[in-house]
C-alpha cells in the first residue's frame, strides 16, 4: 500500500522497534499515532519523533484492555480521519522460569499483552477496515520464538505466545477481505528494552526497522531480519520430518485425509 499521507497506529511505539518503525514510516511520509502505559516515554518519543518533522500524537493505554484498544480507534479516527495502518508491537518478555516452575498468573499477564493484547488490536481495527472497504494494513509482531525456541531453556510463556501469534496470523491472512494488506514481522536478536540479552552482536533497532520497512513497502507477509534462523528452523522441521518418515510416510491414497481437501471437495459439491 501507499504509506505517504497515512496514519500508522504503533502499539507499545514510545521504544525499541516500535519507535524505530515510527521513525521509518514517519520519514516517508506517514503520520504516527502511538500507544502504551508510559506516558513520560511516549511524549520523549513524539517530541523526538516531531524534531524530525514528523506527524506524531500519542495516547496512554493498555493493549491488553479491549476497551482502551476501542478508545485508541476512535482517537486514530477523531484525530487523523482514519487509522489507516495497525501495527501490533506491544510485548513483554516475562521471567525466564521452566514451564514447570512458571508462575501461572504472571504466565497469563504475559499472554494478556503478547497474544491477547494483539488480537484486540487486529480485532478492532480489523472490523472498521472490512467495514469501510479502504485500503489498510495490519502488521503484528511476532519474534524467531515463532518459528522456533531461541533459547534451549526456561521461556516457555513467551515462546508459546509468540507461536500463537504466528498462528492467529496465518488464520487471518486467509479470512481477511483483499482491502486489508497484512505481515507477521518477525525479529531475531535486536537491541531493545524488551530483550534481556544486551551485547554489541544484537542487531541495531534502526537497521532492523530499515530492513522491515522495505519489506512491508513490497507487499511481503513474512517480513524477516535474521539469516542464521534458516538454521534454526531446519533443525526443527528436519526432525518433524524424520518422524512422519519413520511413522507415517506418505502413500497411495493418503490425500484423503487431509482436511483441507476435504473442505475443498465439500465446497464443490455444494455441501460446504
Amino acid at each position: 500500500m501507499e504509506f505517504s499521507g497515512k496514519t500508522a497506529v504503533i502499539t507499545g511505539g514510545a521504544t525499541g522497534i516500535g519507535f524505530a518503525l515510527a521513525k521509518q514510516l514517519g520519514r516517508a511520509g506517514t503520520r504516527v499515532i502511538l500507544f502504551e502505559p508510559r506516558e513520560n516515554r511516549l511524549q520523549e518519543a513524539v517530541d523526538l519523533l516531531a524534531g524530525e518533522g514528523i506527524d506524531a500524537k500519542y495516547m496512554v493505554g493498555d493493549v491488553s484492555k479491549a476497551e482502551q484498544v476501542e478508545a485508541l480507534a476512535d482517537f486514530a479516527w477523531s484525530e487523523n480521519g482514519r487509522g489507516d495502518i495497525i501495527i501490533n508491537n506491544a510485548g513483554v518478555s516475562g521471567g525466564r522460569m521452566s514451564v514447570l516452575d512458571m508462575d501461572m498468573t504472571e504466565a497469563r499477564a504475559l499472554y494478556d499483552v503478547n497474544f491477547w493484547g494483539a488480537w484486540n488490536g487486529i480485532a478492532t481495527f480489523g472490523k472498521r477496515y472490512r467495514a469501510d472497504g479502504l485500503p489498510s494494513a495490519i502488521y503484528t509482531v511476532g519474534s524467531e520464538n515463532s518459528l522456533f525456541n531461541a533459547l534451549p531453556k526456561t521461556g516457555g510463556a513467551y515462546v508459546s505466545s509468540k507461536h500463537a501469534v504466528l498462528g492467529l496470523m496465518d488464520v487471518l491472512r486467509r479470512e481477511a477481505p483483499d482491502n486489508i494488506a497484512l505481515g507477521l514481522i518477525i525479529p531475531g536478536w535486536v537491541k531493545s528494552e524488551l530483550s534481556e540479552l544486551q551485547a554489541d552482536e544484537a542487531m541495531d533497532t534502526d537497521a532492523f526497522a530499515a530492513l522491515i520497512f522495505q519489506q512491508m513497502q513490497a507487499g511481503e507477509f513474512y517480513l524477516v531480519s535474521h539469516p542464521y534462523n534458516v538454521v534454526r528452523m531446519e533443525e526443527r522441521w528436519a526432525e518433524v520430518y524424520g518422524a512422519f518418515a519413520k511413522y507415517a510416510p506418505r502413500h497411495d491414497g493418503d490425500e484423503a485425509g487431509d482436511v483441507q481437501l476435504w473442505v475443498e471437495r465439500m465446497r464443490a459439491a455444494g455441501r460446504g
